[in-house]
């Protein structure tokens, strides 16, 4: 396990599942289950713990298994991703079992999966990647270091947003093209091909130990699978209604780290809008970080202050 030494500045209200019971699948990958209706539909695919410190998606995917949940059309597939960073969580010390070896959610790019670079989350995507190849919409559920509003990250194409509108929540949807560090799940393959069908979703539930991530979670994937019409309606009892109309975001500029001294100017946990152009946000070394326009929101500033990590992603709204 790769030691993170961050500090924890929130309470753990939630619990990691036991998804023991989970191990062998049926798909053929240890913990990946599909089911499939016989019907006409497409393949939706639900992801949780790429980040083995994410709990909510867990506890969404084990409450959808334990109920027996059977698509209503289409198939359904459910899959637990970084499993040997999961095991480690320790609410003690909940930031350290993010990743195991390295972020799962950087290794996406064809380059890495078809290179010679090796870990245990390379070896995992390596493993999943053949079933994900047939999934036409994925949803991969994560939540946030900071306590911030909630994000549905759409990709940088119309087909990402479309999907997003379709489910509804959270509030707030951006559309972005990643990290300099790496390629996501998200973005992998037809995913981010606009000339594909095939579409992808990640949600950012709130912060990562908060109990609110959980009602959330079930909530996009349950208005997910409904949305796409592989699973009836009532799985939508007693989950809620979206709470107001969607708002659309464009990331324009992502801040990448280039020196072992980037501090931010001040305490912030993503989701401000700052209104004048030209406010101070950090300085990376000798190099000054500003606001390049008025409105400007941010977008999941880190505590991962390393140099080719992203600081902070600087979003522009949309109509």
């Amino acid at each position: 396990m790769t030691t993170m030494d961050i500090p924890n500045d929130y309470a753990v209200e939630l619990s990691p599942p036991d998804i023991s019971a989970y191990r062998d699948g049926n798909a053929g990958i240890p913990y990946v289950w599909t089911f499939d209706s016989g019907k006409p539909g497409p393949h939706a695919m639900v992801s949780a713990v790429v980040h083995g410190n994410e709990l909510c998606g867990a506890i969404a995917l084990d409450w959808l298994l334990a109920s027996d949940f059977r698509p209503s059309g289409g198939k359904v597939s459910l899959g637990f991703m970084n499993i040997a960073a999961f095991e480690a969580f320790d609410p003690s010390n909940p930031n350290a079992s993010r990743w195991a070896e390295e972020d799962f959610n950087r290794v996406w790019a064809e380059g890495v999966l078809n290179g010679e670079r090796d870990s245990i989350e390379l070896r995992r995507a390596r493993q999943v990647r053949p079933h994900l190849d047939t999934v036409d919409y994925l949803l991969d559920i994560h939540s946030m270091q900071h306590k911030a509003p909630p994000l549905m990250m759409s990709g940088n194409h119309r087909k990402g947003r479309d999907l997003a509108a379709m489910v509804g929540v959270p509030e707030r949807v951006v559309a972005d093209a990643g990290h300099a560090a790496g390629k996501r799940m998200r973005d992998y393959s037809r995913f981010d091909d606009p000339s594909a069908a095939a579409a992808a979703l990640l949600i950012e539930c709130g912060q990562h130990w908060e109990a609110e991530t959980v009602p959330l979670a079930k909530l996009a994937t349950a208005r997910f699978l409904v949305g796409l019409g592989v699973a009836d309606p009532d799985l939508l009892a007693e989950l809620g209604a979206p709470d107001g109309e969607q708002q659309y975001f464009r990331v324009t500029d992502v801040v990448t780290i280039e020196t072992d001294e980037f501090e931010f100017a001040q305490q912030f946990t993503g989701g401000e809008i700052l209104p004048k152009a030209g406010t101070p946000l950090g300085t990376d070394g000798e190099k000054s970080i500003v606001t390049p326009y008025e409105d400007c929101m941010l977008v999941m500033p880190t505590k991962r202050l390393w140099k080719g990590q992203t600081a902070v992603r600087l979003a522009r709204r949309e109509v």
